[in-house]
C-alpha cells in the first residue's frame, strides 16, 4: 500500500477526534514519517502520536482502523501498548508538575502561613487525581476527596490513620512495599506503576500511582506523596480493543489471526486436526430472505459449532464470511464431521423461515510438524474448495500429491499475464483437413505456452480473468497474420479459423471486436470463422446469431451431443460443431451411436468437426463415421513456417537438367 495517502487518510481521522495545534501539511508530513517508522518502532510512533496532542478518546482507535488493512496483528498491538504507555507518561508528567507545585506549596504554607496555605489547599482540594500524603509507616496523613471517591468513600469521609496499603489488591501488596522502600532508602527518586485498587464494595479500579517523598523546611523526608489517577476506563478501553483485534465482531468468536495463533501454539505439543467449514448455498439466504436474517443466521451457526467445540474442547474461529474453522487434537474424522452436520442440519427458524444449512469441509489431519499455521490455513481451503466442486454437504481430506499438482497450475495461471507481457505467448496454426480429400481447409489460430495446449492455455487464462484481452489479442493478430497470407498468396492463402474460450464467447463486446480486428487488418470477412464455446449459445447469447448477420460464419465448439445442444442447431446459423472425443473404432460398442449422432448433425445442414486428432488411424476411424474434417492431424506451425510453407508451394519445381 502506498504510504502518502495512507498518511493523509490517517491525518483527516485523527483531526475530527482531537485538536492538534499544527498545520494539516505539517501533520501529513508527521504521520508519513511515522508510517515509514512504524514496522520497525511502534513505540516512536505512540510517542509522536501523544506528542502532537492526538490524545482523544477515538484518537487510538480511528489509528488501528486506518492502518489495520496495511499492517499486522504484531505491529498493531504494539503500538497499541505503546500508546497506552505513552499516555500514562504523559499524565505522569502533569501529576509531576502538579506534585511539584503541592510540595511547593506545602513549603510555602509552613513559611508564609495562611497565604500559601490557602493556595495548597485549593490545589489539593479541586485536583482530578486522588492525593494522599503519608507517614513511612504507611497511614494517612491527609487525603483529597478524589481519592475517597476513587475507593469508592463519600467526599469528605476522613482518611487520616487508614492504612493506604489495604486498599490495594493483596497481591499487589509486597511489590508496593518494597517500591516505597526503595524511595525512603533513597535508591530511586520516584516510582510510577500501575496497580489495582479494591473499593470498599468490592469492585477493582485499575489506577496509576506517582510516589515520591515529600520533605520538610531542612530538605529532610517526611513523608511520602502519593498521587492516584483512576484509568478503569482506558483499561477497558484498552481490553476492548485487544478483544476487537482477535475476535468477529458479529459472533464474538475468534478472528483468521487469533486462531492462526492458536494453531501455532497448538502443533509444537499436540497431533491436531483442522476442519476448514463452508456454508453451502448461504447467498441463497442473503440473497432471498436479506443480509439480516443471514447475519442472524450466522449467530446461529456460530452458537452451535460454539457448543460442540466446547464438547470437543475444540478452538472455534469465523474466518470470512460464511466460512469457519474448527481444530481439535486428533480424532475420528468421519464423526467429527457428522457431528458437525448434524449440529446445522436440525432447521431454524429465523424471522419466521425455517432454515436449514449444511456444510461443505476441507479437513487436514495430522500434519507435520514443521508445517506452519498460514501453510496449514492453505492446505485446509485448498480441501475445502475440493468438496466444493463435489457438489452440497461433501468433506474432502487434504491430499499432498493433488495439492502440489493444482499449485502448480494456479503458479502457472498467476505467471500468465507476466509471460504475455514479456512476449512468451506466441500463436501458433493447426491444419484443418476435410476427411473426404484430405485438403487443407484452413488454419486453426492457437495458443502456444510453456508446452501447454491452446485449451489449457485458455483455461488458465480464464481463471485469471485474462481470457478476453488475451483473446482479443490472439483475434487481431491472427487476423493480421491472414490478411498478410491473402495479400501474398491470394487464393491460395488458407481461411483462418479462430476458436475462442467460454468467457469470449459470451462477451458483450465480441462483435464489435470482431468487426473492428477486420477493419484495422482488412481482412475481409469470408476469410474468418469463428468458433464459439457451445455453453454461451446455450445460455441464450445472440453472438452466434449476429456474427452471421455480418457475414462471419460461425462454428460451435465443444459439442458433446446433447439434446439441448441438438436444439441449437435448428435455432442458430452455424456452419459445423467441433467435438472432442475418442475415435470410435471398429470394435467400439460406441460406433454406431456416434454414426448416428453424425448423421443427425448433417441432418440438420451442419458439418461435423473433430479436434485432437493426431493419427491417421484416428482420423480414418472419424471417416468411417461419418465426421467431415479433423484438427490436429498435423503439428502446429509457427506463422513464419506456414509461410515458407506457402511460398515453397508457389514456386515452380527446377528446370530438368
Amino acid at each position: 500500500m502506498e504510504l502518502p495517502p495512507l498518511a493523509r487518510r490517517w491525518m483527516h481521522a485523527l483531526i475530527s477526534t482531537a485538536y492538534i495545534p499544527l498545520s494539516h501539511a505539517e501533520i501529513e508530513r508527521t504521520l508519513l514519517d511515522a508510517l515509514r517508522e512504524l514496522p520497525e518502532s511502534p513505540e516512536t510512533v505512540a510517542n509522536r502520536l501523544v506528542s502532537l496532542h492526538a490524545t482523544g478518546p477515538d484518537s487510538l482507535r480511528v489509528t488501528i482502523e486506518e492502518l489495520s488493512p496495511a499492517f499486522g496483528l504484531p505491529v498493531l498491538a504494539r503500538l497499541s501498548s505503546a500508546y497506552a504507555h505513552a499516555m500514562r507518561l504523559d499524565a505522569f508528567d502533569q501529576q509531576e508538575q502538579i506534585k511539584v507545585a503541592i510540595v511547593r506549596a506545602k513549603q510555602r504554607v509552613e513559611r508564609t502561613l495562611k497565604v500559601s496555605q490557602a493556595r495548597f489547599r485549593e490545589v489539593f482540594a479541586s485536583s482530578a487525581l486522588g492525593i494522599v500524603i503519608t507517614g513511612f509507616d504507611g497511614r494517612c496523613v491527609e487525603a483529597n476527596d478524589t481519592l475517597a471517591e476513587i475507593v469508592g468513600l463519600e467526599a469528605g469521609t476522613e482518611l487520616a490513620g487508614r492504612e493506604l496499603i489495604e486498599f490495594f489488591h493483596p497481591e499487589d501488596a509486597a511489590a508496593l512495599g518494597v517500591s516505597y522502600q526503595r524511595v525512603r532508602e533513597g535508591r530511586a527518586d520516584r516510582f510510577r506503576d500501575q496497580r489495582t485498587l479494591i473499593r470498599v464494595d468490592g469492585e477493582p479500579v485499575w489506577v496509576l500511582l506517582a510516589v515520591s517523598l515529600l520533605r520538610d523546611a531542612d530538605g529532610e523526608p517526611a513523608h511520602f506523596v502519593t498521587m492516584v489517577e483512576d484509568i478503569s476506563e482506558l483499561h477497558l478501553l484498552q481490553r476492548s480493543l485487544d478483544h476487537q483485534l482477535l475476535h468477529d465482531s458479529l459472533t464474538g468468536l475468534s478472528n483468521r489471526q487469533h486462531f492462526m495463533t492458536q494453531v501455532e501454539r497448538r502443533r509444537d505439543t499436540d497431533q491436531i486436526t483442522l476442519y476448514h467449514l463452508g456454508l453451502d448455498a448461504f447467498s441463497v439466504v442473503n440473497n432471498g430472505l436479506g443480509h439480516d436474517t443471514g447475519d442472524k443466521l450466522l449467530k446461529i451457526v456460530a452458537s452451535r459449532l460454539g457448543n460442540l467445540a466446547g464438547e470437543k474442547r475444540a478452538v472455534l474461529a469465523r474466518i470470512g464470511g460464511d466460512e469457519f474453522a474448527l481444530m481439535t487434537t486428533s480424532d475420528n474424522v468421519t464423526a467429527t464431521i457428522e457431528e458437525i452436520q448434524g449440529a446445522l442440519t436440525e432447521p431454524t427458524f429465523v424471522d419466521d423461515h425455517g432454515i436449514a444449512l449444511s456444510v461443505s469441509i476441507g479437513v487436514v489431519d495430522r500434519p507435520p510438524a514443521f508445517a506452519t499455521a498460514g501453510e496449514l490455513m492453505r492446505c485446509a481451503n485448498a480441501a475445502l474448495r475440493q468438496a466444493k466442486a463435489r457438489g452440497k454437504r461433501q468433506w474432502a481430506l487434504h491430499d499432498p500429491h493433488d495439492d502440489a499438482r493444482r499449485r502448480g497450475r494456479y503458479a502457472l495461471a498467476a505467471s500468465m499475464p507476466g509471460a504475455w507481457e514479456h512476449g512468451e505467448l506466441e500463436i501458433v496454426y493447426a491444419p484443418a483437413h476435410d476427411l473426404e480429400n484430405r485438403a487443407v481447409l484452413g488454419a486453426v489460430a492457437r495458443l502456444h505456452w510453456d508446452d501447454l495446449s491452446h485449451n489449457d492455455t485458455m483455461a488458465l487464462a480464464d481463471s485469471t480473468g485474462l481470457s478476453l484481452p488475451l483473446g482479443r489479442w490472439l483475434l487481431r493478430e491472427a487476423c493480421g497474420q491472414a490478411a498478410r497470407w491473402v495479400a501474398e498468396f491470394g487464393d491460395r492463402a488458407p481461411t483462418l479459423h479462430v476458436a475462442l474460450g467460454a468467457l469470449q464467447s459470451r462477451d458483450e463486446d465480441l462483435v464489435a471486436d470482431v468487426k473492428r480486428a477486420l477493419d484495422e487488418t482488412g481482412l475481409p470477412p469470408e476469410r474468418l470463422r469463428i468458433a464459439l464455446d457451445i455453453s454461451s449459445v446455450l445460455a441464450g447469447d445472440d453472438n452466434a446469431v449476429v456474427l452471421h448477420d455480418n457475414g462471419i460464419v460461425v462454428a460451435l465448439d465443444g459439442f458433446r451431443g446433447g439434446h439441448d445442444e441438438l436444439a441449437v442447431l435448428a435455432e442458430v446459423p452455424v456452419r459445423s460443431v467441433i467435438a472432442r472425443a475418442p475415435a470410435p473404432g471398429p470394435d467400439s460398442p460406441l460406433r454406431q451411436a456416434m454414426r448416428d449422432l453424425v448423421a443427425t448433425v448433417h441432418s440438420f445442414g451442419v458439418r461435423f468437426g473433430v479436434d485432437e486428432v493426431h493419427t491417421l488411424e484416428d482420423a480414418g476411424h472419424w471417416r468411417e463415421a461419418g465426421a467431415d474434417a479433423v484438427i490436429g492431424l498435423l503439428p502446429a506451425l509457427t506463422a513464419a513456417e506456414v509461410t515458407e510453407l506457402l511460398a515453397t508451394a508457389a514456386s515452380p519445381p527446377p528446370a530438368a537438367s
